[in-house]
């Protein structure tokens, strides 16, 4: 008995370090967005005392000076990435459903090789395919516009494919032959009862191509041309660079800005994106 305690209270302690490790960044992040220039300059670690009011008052400066920042415009560089996280997600999660009920719940020869080969996809790295991909989007027209950024995403990603079969793999066949014996076609059963019942999974896969939309930066850098059609990691990058070197402070507010969106989503979807991921992998 004793033993046991003392195994779960070194398992909880080993855990409470872990998750500090990875808070201790965003922490430092937080607290130097909220120090002066002079403060942060001389790596103050700690809000010096002055009072709430005056602490308050120099945070909202930081973040004012950030976003009315005429140099990089971070209210339009988060509209664009607003238009491509929307599309891409949305694309992303209905052609991945598509795919993975075709693969999961439809009986056809050689869906196994399919299936392999969708997986064999995952071993390619990016920077193998950026350059057809480059020559491929300049054929069409769409090197400068936001296009490649979210047109792809329509035509499903392995990864949430694979997620997405495993799940409906734990949906009971009965329920398939109960709608046919309705009159209810594949496309009846997809929508009627399949989806119904993948809203968790579903929202997994939203939140992580979501995640990944909002912090791709190389995918932005190579396809795109003009200031003006920038996403917040490339803004980000730029307001870095901008006049050889940006005071921390205002750095760090930067960073807290572009980093708050995905922190608040993932408190808001917590619950759901646990009870998807928990099921995720499951078989019949």
């Amino acid at each position: 008995m004793l033993s046991s305690r003392l195994s779960r209270a070194l398992f909880r302690t080993l855990m409470v370090l872990a998750a500090a490790m990875f808070l201790l960044p965003l922490l430092w992040m937080l607290n130097t967005s909220t120090l002066s220039e002079q403060q942060a300059a001389s790596g103050q670690v700690l809000v010096a005392p002055g009072g709430l009011g005056q602490t308050a008052a120099r945070v909202a400066e930081n973040y004012r000076r950030v976003w009315t920042d005429e140099a990089v415009n971070f209210p339009l560089y988060l509209r664009n990435t607003l238009i491509v996280a929307a599309l891409s997600v949305v694309g992303m999660t209905l052609s991945s459903a598509v795919v993975a009920y075709g693969l999961a719940r439809i009986e056809f020869k050689g869906r196994g090789a399919v299936f392999a080969l969708v997986l064999a996809t995952m071993m390619i790295p990016f920077p193998v395919i950026m350059a057809p991909l480059y020559l491929a989007f300049r054929e069409l027209g769409w090197i400068g516009t936001l296009l490649p950024l979210w047109v792809p995403a329509w035509f499903g990603g392995a990864f949430n494919i694979f997620l997405l079969r495993q799940f409906y793999r734990t949906i009971p066949r009965e329920l398939d032959e109960a709608a046919r014996i309705d009159g209810l076609g594949h496309v009846g059963i997809f929508l009627r009862i399949i989806l119904p019942l993948s809203k968790p999974a579903l929202a997994v896969v939203a939140l992580f191509h979501f995640i990944y939309v909002w912090n791709d930066f190389l995918g932005p850098l190579i396809f795109l041309t003009h200031r003006d059609q920038y996403t917040l990691a490339l803004g980000l990058q730029m307001y870095q660079s901008q006049a050889g070197l940006t005071p921390w402070n205002l750095l760090m507010a930067a960073s807290a800005m572009v980093i708050a969106p995905i922190l608040i989503l993932f408190m808001l979807t917590q619950r759901t994106f646990v009870q998807g991921a928990a099921t995720e992998g499951l078989k019949e």
